[in-house]
């Protein structure tokens, strides 16, 4: 016998433990989806870095910055614009198109 008392409630509360651990696994499943989906800023630059691509890039005082991820910091990104350098801190990037 359960601690939990009175016998005919007992398989009431397996029952009811069970479904408490169906929906727990079901929320850390969809928790772990949505992390996968989630993608961090630097996350975007880094995979357009990798693939070589133009961005466009939008900083939080109105400039456009467009080019080639030439590098990727902690805190900034450096953008080859016709051999040009731009260095942006990612706290400043507003808004960011990534073109193949």
């Amino acid at each position: 016998m359960e601690v939990s008392g009175h016998p005919d409630l007992i398989p009431l509360g397996r029952m009811l433990r069970d479904r408490m651990d169906r929906t727990l696994e079901a929320e850390m499943e969809a928790a772990r989806a949505a992390a996968r989906r989630t993608r961090t800023l630097r996350d975007l630059l880094l995979s357009a870095e990798d693939a070589a691509a133009r961005i466009y890039l939008t900083a939080s005082d109105g400039s456009l910055h467009s080019g080639v991820v030439a590098a990727v910091g902690a805190d900034h990104v450096e953008i080859n614009a016709s051999g040009v350098p731009h260095i942006v801190v990612l706290g400043h990037v507003v808004a960011v198109e990534v073109r193949p």
